[in-house]
Formats: structure tokens, sequence, C-alpha cells
């Protein structure tokens, strides 16, 4: 493998360990571009690293896949090297390989938990590539020009790691593992290391589920469909957004589904006031159903929105608040997101709401109402409307990350 071009380094609250990880890496690798992405550090991670000779991206946190992502991005082309903040070794190594990705295994091991994060990395690996790795959650990594395209942007959080080797392996590409005597800062077995650990495992899990990239570049887990777990007469809706989300093509809005014929637009447009219909027994109900789900979804265009909406929405309807409530930190930090699967749940459950809270003649003016709205949409962008109104503005930015 080429000589890396540029070295990231995802670091949260490394003061005094990142200035000389920095200067050991420029040491090793004088012509590499050394990008290190501060995670939102409440320390002096920043100001040494940049003492130290890195060039910093000064991000609000987000999680260490999330970092990498924009490092990546402020990287010239060709191969890349990743290392932890913490890390004490010569990496040279890694990149005097012919694999595509090459990743480091520690030759001791020094501290850390039970190793149940790692057996459940390892074995999901063997599950879905027969890859085995002795250490599947390794952050020190030769990534070439080809591992590049084919895993970035990486998945979020600290499952970044285990969903890049999923995608290069994948992709066809040659993965190996190396043992180097490398030392980095363990994790112990108090509640601060367990707390790391649960994080990861939860990250690690998420990171072989369904994944999209959001409005920024950034690829996060799609958790909308736990909507359907948590509110059942809603999960076939659940079932046939996460369809859309992971079949749709290139369409958008309704007029162009409706000429392409077989979509999972149509699928949406159909199946979606088809559930309405069984649920309600109304045709009131069916149409409510669709009209509500679309509309929300047409929201779900930035983090955080179509929660905002629905909460609006859901307290005069009294609409179950849990759903909103178990994913508005994650998904206003772009650390996951709703997905088609997520807002078009959500709006089925606005849509029952109003069923169960309307009848007759304000039934049908909740109709027209949302009828009205998701024509606007189809016409304009809501998103849009929205950001130029200064009160609506205010509200759709609170709360979410710069």
């Amino acid at each position: 493998m080429a000589e890396p071009v540029a070295v990231l380094i995802a670091a949260r609250d490394e003061e005094g360990r990142i200035g000389a990880t920095v200067a050991a890496l420029r040491e090793q690798f004088p012509g590499a571009d050394v990008i290190v992405a501060d995670d939102g550090s409440r320390d002096r991670t920043a100001a040494e690293a940049e003492a130290a000779g890195a060039r910093v991206l000064r991000l609000p946190r987000r999680g260490k896949g999330q970092a990498l992502a924009l490092a990546e991005r402020a990287a010239a082309n060709g191969p890349l090297l990743l290392c932890d903040a913490d890390l004490v070794g010569d990496v040279r190594p890694l990149v005097a390989t012919d694999a595509d990705l090459t990743i480091a295994a520690f030759a001791e091991r020094d501290g850390g938990g039970f190793g149940i994060v790692k057996r459940t990395a390892r074995g999901l690996l063997r599950l879905a590539t027969d890859i085995d790795l002795r250490e599947p959650l390794s952050g020190q990594r030769a990534v070439s020009a080809a591992a590049r395209t084919a895993c970035f942007p990486v998945a979020g959080g600290f499952g970044c790691e285990v969903r890049m080797t999923y995608d290069a392996a994948a992709a066809g590409l040659e993965v190996q593992e190396v043992m180097l005597p490398l030392r980095h800062r363990a994790t112990g077995r108090d509640l601060a290391g367990f707390a790391h650990r649960a994080r990861q495992l939860r990250d690690v899990l998420l990171a072989f589920g369904p994944l999209a990239t959001n409005h920024r570049g950034l690829r996060l887990p799609l958790v909308g469909w736990m909507v359907g777990a948590l509110a059942p007469r809603v999960a076939p809706v659940a079932a046939i957004g996460l369809v859309d989300d992971l079949c749709a093509g290139p369409q958008r809005g309704l007029a162009e589904h409706l000429r392409a014929g077989r979509t999972t637009g149509m699928l949406k447009l159909v199946g979606i006031p088809a559930v309405g219909l069984l649920v309600t027994r109304r045709l009131s109900g069916a149409i409510l159903v669709g009209l509500a789900a679309n509309a929300l979804n047409q929201l779900d265009t930035r983090p955080g929105r179509a929660l905002k909406a629905y909460v609006l929405a859901a307290l005069p309807l009294r609409a179950p608040l849990l759903p909103a409530v178990m994913f508005a930190p994650y998904d206003l930090r772009e650390m996951t997101m709703l997905g088609d699967s997520g807002s078009n749940a959500l709006g089925a459950l606005l849509g029952l709401g109003s069923v169960d809270r309307f009848t007759g003649r304000g039934r049908w003016l909740v109709i027209g109402a949302l009828a009205g709205l998701n024509l606007l949409g189809e016409r304009t962008s809501l998103g849009d409307a929205i950001e130029r109104n200064r009160l609506l503005g205010k509200l759709d930015r609170l709360g979410r990350r710069a």
C-alpha cells in the first residue's frame, strides 16, 4: 500500500496524550497531512493537537464515526491511515502490506473489560463475511484508495471500524490483520469503562443494521423501524417505510412516482392507507393515516424537525409521546436517523389519533388541512418555508447541533 496522503484521528478529551500521538505520526509519515477531528472536546485537545502540527477540525460532539467521516472529506484523494488519539508505537508496518484494508492487532492486551463487545463484533463479522479478526474494533487501520471509496462515509459512533471491515469485504477487497507492539489507554473495569463499552455494543449492533446518509453526508443508523415495536398498530407502516429506505429509487414527489409506476413510493401510496383502513375500518381513517404519514415524511429533512412536528400535533391528539422522547436526543445530535420508516410510522400514529379525536365534519376538516399541506409540499419545500419564518425557524433549530 502506498504511503498515506492523510492520517485521520478522531479525538475527544485527549489533552495530555494527543500532542505526543500527533508528533509521533508526523515523524513516522513526514509527508502526510495529519487531521485531528476534535469531537466536541471539553479540554485543550484541539489546541494541543495544533501545537503538535496537526490540522484540526473543531466539531460539536457527534460520535467517532461522524468525526472520521468529516475528517476524510477534508483530506486529499488517496490512501489513508486511521489512528486513535492515545496511540503509542510505530504503525509504519500497517502501510507495508498489499492489502486494501490493514488492521493492527495489539500484541499485548492492556486492561479492558470482559470482551463482550469484541466477541459480539467478531461473531457478527464472521457471520456476515467469514472474516475472523482478533481485534475487530481496532482503530489503527491503513486504507487504500479503493477501500476508501468502499468504506466512506463510515458508520456512526463506535460502529465505524467493524462496519468498515464489512464494507471492504463486501466490495471484494483484501482485508488483513497484522500484529504490532502498540499501546493505548485502555478503559478499566469501573463505571465509566462499562458505560463506554455499553455505547460500543449499541453502536456495533446498529452498524450491522440499516444505514442511510443524511443531508450532511454522514452515514447513520436508521432506527425509525423501532417505532413499530413501540406502537404495534403502526408496525406495518414502519415496515413499508423501511422498504422505501432500503430500496428507494431516484424518484421524488408524487408525480414522478406515478410516472415511474412500480416504485417503493407507490407501495407507500397504496400500502399505508390500506393499513389505516384495516385498523380503523373507515375510509376517512385510511385517508387520514395516508396523508398524515406523508406529511410528516415531507418534514423529515433536518435533524429533529419531524419529531418536533410530531410532538406539537401529538399533545392535543393524545398520541403516544414515548417514541419522540426516545429518539429526539439522538436524532438532534445526528447520531441516528428516523428515515421513512420512522417518519411514516409517527405520521400514521397522528392519523390514528385524529380518527380517535375527531368525528364527522371535524375529521374531514383535518383531512382537508392535511391534503393542503401535502399539496404544498409537492409544489415547494416545506423545510425552506419553515426556515424563512422567524418563529418556526427558531423552533426548528432548537436543540440541533451546528
